[in-house]
């Protein structure tokens, strides 16, 4: 047994090497999740569940991880972390990739196995879910919990219906039946009742177990056709129910170490048509009990009281058992390997010949040893004597119980027994009977030849008259025709022959030998002289048959004689299918297992009987349209009753008319090589086999030269399509230009428009922006003109507190002039005194000379020295003067220090002053124009600034600064003209003192 732990891996193989299952446990893998974090423990796996194909399953564990396990590619990947744990999954869904998650929050999600993402999410239940079921169609699904089951539907994942119960009755389970559309709902008080899926009507209700055997089921297990319903409990009782009856037909006992039954799951078999015979039956203590429910035998189990199971899921074809152990483990169960021993065929019993050497055998000579079931070879003892069984053998028995004997050990007389008491073999062993009363020789080397010869010309286009949707059955089938046809050439044109084939190569599609052999088989002895009036159907046969029904219902014949209905319409469309068309699976297969056990000539009576058991609705058909449907299609005929009918035609046929007088008994394959068929008109065959040459030639010879036409016409098809085609492009083309161009001139009416638009919104917003701006303007305009009458008012203030400084200044100077001026005075008065006493003293000097010259002149007039002398006065004088001028000049820097010392006047004013004062002092200098020119540009300075500055302003506010400065300029002219007549003063002052001496002088 191999195990594998997963880990923290999210993909891997599943196995490492190719796994050999023993037959005691038949265990695959045990898989095992084991966390290697610090401190590592084991995550136990919760629920699993299978896919439809068998071969991948899903499984999850308690922390919410679910893996997807690939038992046919060997690989596992960890699809989906929930975070929680899963209490039920399905993954059967109609899209093969997603499947149902029922988690712990009470909710079911739909992930995708490949994208690994949410598909949906659905909500609803307000307790735990604990069982998925869907639906067949994988449309539909069920999930179901203690106080409720709500139908889902898996397209749009809205839910459809709600099944609620009163709190007092529990649910058990709901689930849908396999391959109907019934709903099962079984609940807590034993109630079981089937619905209808679309309608949710009450189809019916089981009735009560009997008292006797009461038990409460808990657990439930339908076969795969829905016919059986197995029900258990906490008791070693099981309960089996005919759901088509609708009663308990038997029940089960376990064995006593059963106590409690906690699953229940039938086991498929691929041959079983879905009547499933072998149910897996698990108890309390973990042991999974597999029992035959028709023989009551207990097969084989898995499971053990060490190691016990906790749940298990059977794959849908059979051939796995996913079970969960109680420690958490899943194990994968091979069940081929657990019925290795039960499947094997029944041994022969063993015919023993001692060889007497020299000697001929005689009838005592023959000893044979018989065992029940096993082959031995014949022991002898230590001496000489054998210890066997001896019979004899009769050399006059009856040849019929030769003739029933078949290989592998059957008997046919005991299969016919068994078949009339069941009315079918058991479905399991079906094949294997069938071989052995067909006695197929399963030559092999035979088979191949045939096979290696190809496919046969007739067959090469099958899939276009007969589309099969599997391309599988499609190539056994054509393998299959072919190797007939190989066989014998009758076969190739035969037109019936695929349908009489495909229920066989459906049937045994694994097995192209056997499906070969039991054809060829059928159609020797059951399909005798249906070809002697080849091509037409055989007339022989479908008189017979017209001959048999004429006698056991001649109403019926003459009903079929009255509407133009023959036997080519009523009888051989049932045998040129062998019944295909008019039976489902089980009925074909229950059908034939009565065929293939009775001579041939029961396949022409089962014609007649289902004619005969259809009776009443061919009697109300009247078109032949109605009559043609009727033998083509399925009706609603019981098959027991047709095979019922068929015995009782074989009984009661007299024997002129039976066909059993007319055909030849069972004849098996030779072993080796296979028989020629040649029971057919070879003439006929010969010469369709050379038409159909000829014919062939010349269709190949036609259809060369209609190659060569079509070449021709695909060339000039060719070339005229792309004449055409360059034309429609062409078209295209102009027609794509003109739309171009359109749509170009939509585009430029749209920016006209748009530019339109846009120029507007460009108005609008100028406007806005000159509303805006204007506004802004107006704003600004007041702010500024507020800054102004606020610069204004300064300005006022500046002013007026300049005019009252400049007042007082003036009133400061007027002071400082007036007591300059009477300083002046003072001055002019002691200046003059001085230049009085100056005077005085040089006129007294003056007239001291004068007298003295005039006594000189007087006294030397006559002398000639009279002008030098004059001249020396007159230079005397001159010294003189200069005496007084350097007296004055000391006397004028005295002034001049004194006129410097007055630092607080105005420089206008100290100018004026200073000249004034030189200008008496040094009065001989011509006078400049200085002081006016000088305050003429600085009274113009001030008034041109304020001009300037002004002119920027308001307007009022600009008159009232001009009157001001107007005010401002008379104060200033007032002030000027005021030193003007102060220096006026002084000049004519100064000038009189200037003249004074030269008057003197004069």
């Amino acid at each position: 047994m191999q195990s594998t732990d997963l880990g923290n891996k999210e993909s891997g193989k599943i196995w490492h090497r190719k796994p050999s299952p023993a037959t005691r446990d038949g265990i695959i893998v045990n898989i095992i999740h084991n966390t290697s974090d610090y401190h590592p423990k084991v995550l136990r796996f919760l629920n699993v569940a299978f896919d439809g194909t068998g071969d991948c399953l899903i499984a999850g564990d308690h922390q919410g991880n679910i893996y997807v396990f690939d038992l046919y590619g060997n690989r596992f990947n960890l699809v989906q972390r929930t975070a929680q744990a899963c209490t039920a999954l399905a993954f059967n869904l109609r899209r093969k990739s997603e499947f149902l998650v029922a988690l712990a929050d009470y909710s079911i999600k739909c992930f995708d196995t490949v994208t690994k993402e949410l598909v949906s999410w659905m909500r609803g239940h307000e307790s735990s879910v604990f069982s998925i079921s869907v639906h067949a169609s994988g449309k539909y699904a069920i999930t179901t919990s203690s106080d409720t089951a709500q139908l889902w539907d898996l397209d749009t994942f809205q839910r459809k219906r709600k099944l609620n119960i009163r709190q007092s009755v529990g649910i058990q389970k709901v689930f849908f039946l396999p391959l109907s559309n019934t709903i099962l709902s079984c609940f807590k008080d034993n109630s079981i009742f089937a619905w209808e899926c679309d309608t949710l009507f009450c189809k019916y209700q089981l009735p009560a177990p009997p008292e006797s055997s009461s038990i409460l089921y808990k657990v439930f297990a339908v076969t795969r056709d829905g016919r059986i319903l197995a029900a258990g409990g906490k008791s070693n009782h099981l309960h089996l129910w005919c759901l088509e009856a609708r009663q308990l037909f038997r029940i089960i006992q376990m064995p006593t170490k059963v106590r409690a039954i906690r699953h229940l799951e039938f086991l498929p078999d691929s041959f079983d048509a879905g009547s499933n015979q072998v149910l897996g039956v698990l108890s309390q203590d973990g042991i999974m009990r597999f029992i035959n429910i028709q023989t009551c035998k207990l097969l084989f189990e898995i499971g053990s009281l060490d190691e016990g199971i906790s749940s298990s899921v059977i794959s849908p074809h059979g051939r796995y058992i996913a079970s969960i152990m109680e420690n958490g483990s899943l194990n994968i169960y091979s069940v081929q390997a657990l019925t290795q021993e039960i499947n094997k065929p029944p041994l022969p019993l063993v015919k023993v010949i001692e060889d007497l050497p020299k000697n001929k055998l005689s009838s005592s000579d023959l000893k044979m040893k018989v065992t029940s079931g096993r082959v031995q070879q014949p022991a002898k003892s230590r001496g000489s004597k054998i210890q066997t069984r001896i019979l004899k053998q009769d050399l006059t028995s009856d040849f019929e119980s030769k003739k029933n004997e078949l290989p592998d050990g059957l008997n046919k007389k005991r299969l016919q027994i068994l078949l009339k008491g069941y009315g079918e073999y058991p479905t399991k062993y079906r094949m294997f009977i069938w071989r052995s009363l067909l006695q197929l020789p399963e030559n092999h080397t035979a088979f191949s030849s045939l096979i290696d010869k190809g496919t046969h010309v007739t067959f090469l286009n099958l899939q276009k008259k007969y589309p099969i949707k599997s391309r599988k059955l499609l190539r056994v089938l054509q393998r299959t025709l072919s190797a007939l046809a190989h066989w014998s050439v009758i076969f190739s044109d035969t037109p019936y022959l695929p349908l009489l084939a495909f229920p066989f190569v459906k049937l045994f599609q694994n097995n192209q030998l056997i499906c070969f052999e039991v054809i060829a088989t059928l159609i020797i002895n059951w399909c005798q002289h249906w070809f002697e009036y080849f091509p037409n159907p055989p007339i022989n046969i479908l008189s017979m048959i017209e001959n048999v029904l004429a006698f056991h219902d001649k109403e019926l014949l003459q009903h079929f004689i009255d509407h133009d209905i023959t036997s080519q319409l009523y009888a051989w469309p049932l045998l040129e299918t062998v019944f295909s068309e008019v039976l489902t699976r089980e009925e074909w297969l229950k059908l034939f297992d009565n065929i293939f056990s009775n001579h041939p000539s029961f396949l022409l009576m089962t014609v007649v009987a289902y004619n005969v058991c259809s009776r009443v609705p061919l009697l109300n058909c009247n078109l032949k349209d109605d009559f043609e449907f009727f033998f083509h299609h399925r009706n609603n005929l019981d098959i027991n009753v047709v095979i019922k009918q068929v015995y009782h035609l074989m009984e009661t046929t007299p024997t002129d008319i039976h066909p059993d007088s007319m055909l030849n008994v069972f004849v098996a394959l030779t072993k080796g090589q296979y028989p020629v068929f040649n029971q057919y008109p070879k003439f006929i065959v010969d010469y369709q086999t050379q038409e159909r040459e000829r014919i062939r030639n010349d269709e190949l010879d036609y259809l060369r030269e209609r190659q060569t036409v079509e070449d021709m016409q695909a060339e000039a098809d060719q070339q005229r399509a792309e004449d055409e085609a360059w034309y429609q492009k062409q078209e295209l083309l102009r027609k794509a230009e003109e739309t171009r161009r359109e749509m170009l001139l939509q585009e430029e009416e749209k920016i006209i428009q748009q530019r339109q638009r846009l120029a507007a919104v460009k108005r609008e917003l100028k406007v806005k922006e000159m509303h805006l701006q204007d506004a802004a303007r107006r704003r600004f305009l007041k702010l500024q003109q507020d800054q102004q009458e606020m610069e204004l008012r300064r300005l006022d203030d500046e002013i007026g507190r300049k005019v009252y400084m400049r007042d007082r200044e003036i009133a400061a100077t007027a002071r400082d002039l007036e007591m300059r001026q009477l300083e002046l005075e003072s001055q002019k008065r002691l200046y003059e005194k001085n230049l009085t006493e100056n005077q005085a003293a040089v006129a007294k000097e003056m007239r001291a000379d004068a007298d003295a010259y005039r006594r000189k002149v007087d006294v030397e007039e006559h002398m000639f020295h009279k002008l030098i002398e004059a001249g020396e006065t007159q230079n005397q004088e001159t010294q003189k003067w200069k005496e007084a001028e350097g007296k004055e000049f000391c006397l004028r820097s005295a002034k001049k220090a004194s006129a410097l010392s007055d630092a607080s006047r105005k420089w206008f004013l100290k100018q004026e002053i200073n000249a004034a004062v030189e200008h008496a002092e040094n009065p001989c200098h011509k006078e400049e124009p200085r002081f006016q020119n000088e305050q003429e540009d600085s009274s113009c300075l001030p008034r041109t600034s304020h001009l300037n500055a002004s002119s920027e302003m308001h307007p009022s506010t600009q008159i009232s600064l001009n009157r001001r400065a107007v005010e401002w300029d008379t104060t200033e002219q007032n002030l000027i003209q005021k030193v003007r007549n102060l220096r006026q003063r002084l000049t004519a002052q100064a000038r009189h003192r200037c003249q004074t001496p030269h008057l003197l002088a004069a």
